[in-house]
């Protein structure tokens, strides 16, 4: 260390300020932590690569990013808050049903969206053989021609939100993911991204 051979057990290093080699070679650094909120726009997908050719979420961001992923995806037309991060527990401690992280969507749906179905919504409706539940379900607009919902969800199952409105014969026109645990979409722009703060962060995991 910064010279002399360490012969000690127990030897602190500061590594802003000590330069340690080991058998002439610097060792291998820990990677550092990425934490990245994203604004997925419409039309773009979650993959590094996209066999269609079609634009990717990652093309948005930094290149020395290349390591990251997203933490879950949003399907094509859907776009909202995303997390990125090169931290694999992290992501798992998000995702994994056993902790329910609560996810907010809006979706503005053509036709008329009635009281009962939302009351479907938080009960439970099957579809292809899997239970569909919504821990919330609220209108915030509506009219025989376009109403708009609020939905609150602690899975993460795939296209939920339109398979639920699709099994009462309704389309979601747009869908937008606002809020993930207690991390809101806020003022970020569709494309732009923002780095997660030592807070954020704590305030994800400390939720679980």
């Amino acid at each position: 260390m910064n010279g002399d051979v360490v012969r000690l057990l127990g030897t602190k290093v500061d590594p802003a300020h000590d330069r340690v080699q080991v058998d002439g070679k610097p060792p291998v650094r820990e990677k550092r932590k990425i934490y990245v909120a994203l604004h997925k726009p419409v039309k773009y997908v979650c993959s590094h690569k996209d066999e269609l050719g079609r634009q990717t979420i990652y093309e948005l961001l930094p290149k020395e990013w290349g390591t990251i992923s997203s933490v879950g995806r949003l399907d094509y037309h859907s776009e909202g808050l995303i997390f990125l991060t090169n931290d694999g527990q992290f992501a798992l401690r998000l995702t994994h049903p056993r902790y329910g992280v609560r996810k907010k969507y809006i979706a503005t749906v053509e036709g008329e969206v009635r009281p009962e179905m939302l009351r479907q919504f938080t009960q439970g409706i099957y579809d292809g053989g899997e239970k569909l539940k919504a821990l919330s379900a609220h209108l915030l607009a509506g009219s025989r021609a376009k109403s708009v919902v609020e939905l609150e969800l602690g899975e993460g199952k795939n296209r939920e939100v339109r398979r639920m409105f699709e099994s009462q014969n309704l389309t979601v026109k747009k869908l937008q993911r606002t809020q993930i645990g207690k991390i809101k979409l806020g003022e970020l722009k569709p494309g732009k991204w923002r780095t997660l703060s030592e807070a954020e962060i704590k305030t994800l995991i400390s939720d679980l």
